[in-house]
């Protein structure tokens, strides 16, 4: 039976406005994945007819446990008498009703609501005990034989130890997702480990920052001022950097931006900095040039892979073998014209250009915006080299892109993780040891590639390949650390051809001509085609809803378009009420809502439901045949409560399993931010551009956005908003320094500082 009583009895410190509630998790009817507020409906014990309303902290609490709940009686206007909740903790349930959907709720693997009606109704009240203390038993149950019984023992071991680990990180407010992570990581030493070295989750866990180890730290004792905390500060500042697409950051703006976060004297950074750098945690370079002696400081696995990097692409650059020397040869106007009669058309003499550098230069660039024909000179680049019977290796970042490619080229494409054929850890198969059998790579979209992921590709390819990347060095840059394919085009050694001619019948068409003009920071040309519009409107929420309105039902039914599979929404920004986050709500409510008896998976914030489309939001090696990486994007296929397990099929096609543990590595994506949709490319784009998002608002991001339409863009919002985007030019250069390294002008130092090692 439920009870409320004074936290006073409990044996807490007398405070008389502090009551607990104990009831039955019926359901969530809102939970706010970002700030962790939820509302929910509980059983007291009154019946399902008399549902209490909960609101407050219950992030990862999951429809069926039985809740200790203390916080605070309140009244809303609207809804009436509520309990807002400060913190929680689960409790085993009473009752042969709690019990059953207590183990029927999907929390145990291996018990699903039917089998857990034939465990309670053959034990009743002593369910849980034996389960305990003696699950041998539960082969007593008609159809439950050992290999089950042990796999549901094991399962209940595993969900008690975790919940001793939650009830220790409750009160800094960590989630049932990382506390599951945490226990999988360090298993019983899971408690010894978060109390006497906090700092370590934060380079071992996914999902815990410096932040949440921080809060953990001080919970249990470790000094503000203690040289571990610091030095962890730095090394989290560090890796703020490199999320924001940096691959060091100079001395100055280190040691700024640490005592902001740590609120501790400059001093005692600098000391813990030496520290750092003598142990190896970073690496102090000095760096010429335009950064004017800059005391660049990276994390280790930064400045290896720039280094390396710079040395791999020289080294190809440079090799005297030359797997494609026939094109040395070649009469070129006999060549062109054989490719006529094979594509019907003439190369422009950029595209011709383009030609002759790939098949004769063994490292090339090729950049250029939209209608300017990259597309057509890579076809015929391969269409050349393949005339010579040349082994021609194609690949892209993204399953999208890679696709796209090998329509075009009319050859198989893979994406560059699978290329590689990346093994748990991050190790790839191929590398220098054991390189592609190639003799002309092509790697598209080379603007998505990071200095971590551009480092193993070129150590997999053998002295006298030829590599050709291409890319529009417009777009946005890569996620992650780097901007390979500008360093590139700005270093002197680099051979590269930029195309500019816009061809005649990309002129029709209004997706190429505004993108363009967006780059050139010109206005829009809104009234001339009818492949671009914009519907104005200045208030963000009701933009949001016209964004879903346009995206589900009139865009679709106007041009023909299946919702889900043509019309994809881009957002500028993940929160406010037309980010990506909120629209995903309103979005799935649209095209996958609820519907009694069907499957469905609550996690956090978020509620997964078969067709949902989904994304996964961070590089996992251990998963399917090479790993699943940031920006996959898929449909959910199937979600099984026995097994606890939801499962996806890739835009790569391929079935990938997700425990229910690891749904934070999911998100919706009916809308992702522009900064996700890189390399993709769909018929209709929907792109809500309002004053909420006035930070993120800036030129390449607008025309990374309108360049994903094949056929259709369509913006919602205020054209105060959309004039800010294409005036700002963008916030600068990332913090790297390959193209230096590629010019000669920076060379590593002996000693710790910057090892002229270089190790790959």
């Amino acid at each position: 039976m439920a009870a409320t009583k004074d936290a006073e009895a409990e044996g807490e410190s007398p405070n008389f406005h502090l009551a607990v509630l104990e009831g039955v998790l019926e359901r969530i009817t809102y939970a706010n994945e970002e700030t962790g507020y939820t509302v929910a409906r509980v059983d007291t014990g009154r019946g399902s007819a008399d549902l209490l309303t909960v609101v407050g902290a219950l992030l990862g609490a999951q429809p069926g446990e039985s809740l200790r709940m203390r916080g605070r009686w309140g009244s809303h206007a609207q809804y009436g008498r509520q309990f807002h909740v400060e913190n929680y903790t689960t409790v085993l349930p009473a009752t042969i009703q709690g019990i059953q959907r207590y183990l029927g709720s999907g929390l145990i693997k291996g018990i699903g609501p039917k089998l857990a009606e034939r465990i309670v109704e053959h034990f009743g009240t002593d369910t849980l005990t034996i389960i305990e203390t003696d699950p041998q038993r539960l082969v007593e149950v008609p159809t439950l034989g050992p290999k089950r019984t042990k796999l549901i023992a094991d399962a209940w071991v595993e969900q008690k130890a975790i919940k001793e680990v939650m009830v220790f990180l409750q009160s800094v407010g960590v989630t049932t997702s990382i506390a599951v992570r945490i226990y999988k990581e360090y298993g019983d030493t899971a408690i010894d480990v978060v109390k006497s070295e906090p700092y370590k989750l934060a380079s071992d866990v996914w999902g815990i920052g410096f932040k949440t180890a921080d809060a953990i730290a001080k919970a249990v004792g470790i000094p503000h001022d203690s040289p571990e905390r610091v030095k962890a500060g730095l090394q989290y500042t560090l890796s703020q950097g490199s999320d924001a697409g940096n691959c060091f950051l100079p001395r100055e703006k280190l040691i700024e931006a640490a005592v902001k976060i740590l609120t501790v004297d400059a001093a005692l950074c600098e000391s813990c900095l030496e520290e750092l750098i003598a142990a190896e945690g970073a690496v102090r370079e000095t760096l010429p040039g335009e950064w004017s002696d800059t005391e660049a400081i990276y994390l280790v696995p930064f400045h290896r892979a720039e280094v390396s990097l710079a040395a791999q692409l020289l080294r190809l650059k440079n090799a005297e073998e030359d797997k494609l020397a026939q094109f040395r040869q070649v009469d070129w106007d006999k060549a062109l014209s054989w490719l006529r009669t094979r594509t019907g058309n003439d190369l422009a003499p950029e595209q011709e250009q383009a030609v002759r550098l790939a098949l004769t230069s063994r490292l090339a660039v090729l950049t250029g915006g939209p209608g300017c024909g990259k597309s057509f000179t890579v076809r015929s680049i391969v269409e050349l080299a393949r005339a010579k019977r040349a082994k021609v290796v194609l690949a892209a970042p993204t399953g999208r892109a890679a696709k796209r490619l090998a329509e075009l080229t009319g050859a198989e494409a893979a994406t560059v993780h699978r290329l590689l054929e990346l093994k748990p850890g991050g190790d790839a198969a191929y590398d220098k040891d054991r390189p592609l059998e190639a003799d002309l790579v092509v790697v598209d979209e080379a603007s998505m590639l990071d200095v971590l992921l551009a480092n193993k590709l070129a150590k997999a390819i053998a002295p006298g390949t030829h590599l050709l990347l291409v890319g529009d060095v417009d777009q946005l840059p890569s996620v992650g650390a780097g901007e390979v394919l500008r360093d590139l085009l700005d270093a002197e050694p680099i051979p590269r051809v930029r195309l500019t001619q816009v061809f005649r019948q990309a002129q029709q068409s209004g997706v190429v001509v505004n993108a363009h003009r967006i780059n050139a920071g010109k206005p829009l040309l809104l009234r001339e085609f009818p492949d671009f519009h914009l519907f104005a409107e200045d208030d963000s929420e009701k933009a949001a809803d016209l964004v879903v309105d346009l995206a589900v039902t009139r865009v679709p039914r106007r041009f023909g378009l299946d919702p889900r599979r043509d019309v994809q929404v881009l957002a500028p920004m993940h929160r406010g009420p037309a980010g990506a986050g909120n629209l995903n709500v309103l979005l799935q409510q649209a095209l996958t809502p609820h519907r009694d008896g069907a499957p469905e998976r609550r996690f956090g914030g978020r509620v997964f439901r078969v067709g949902d489309k989904v994304t996964q939001i961070r590089n996992n090696y251990d998963k399917g045949a090479n790993g699943v990486f940031n920006g996959t994007g898929g449909i959910v296929t199937a979600i099984e409560h026995d097994d606890q397990k939801l499962t996806v099929r890739t835009d790569e096609d391929e079935l990938i399993p997700y425990d229910f543990a690891e749904l934070d590595e999911l998100q919706h994506a009916y809308a992702v931010t522009v900064h996700r949709s890189q390399g993709s490319e769909y018929p209709a784009v929907v792109i809500p551009v309002t004053t909420s998002a006035w930070t993120m608002l800036q030129r390449n991001l607008l025309y990374t956005a309108v360049t994903r339409a094949k056929k259709l863009v369509v913006l919602i919002g205020s054209e105060r908003a959309l004039a800010q985007a294409i005036r700002t030019a963008g916030s600068g250069r990332r913090h790297t320094a390959l193209d230096l390294r590629l010019e000669g002008t920076l060379k590593p130092t002996a000693g710790r500082e910057a090892s002229s090692e270089v190790r790959t």
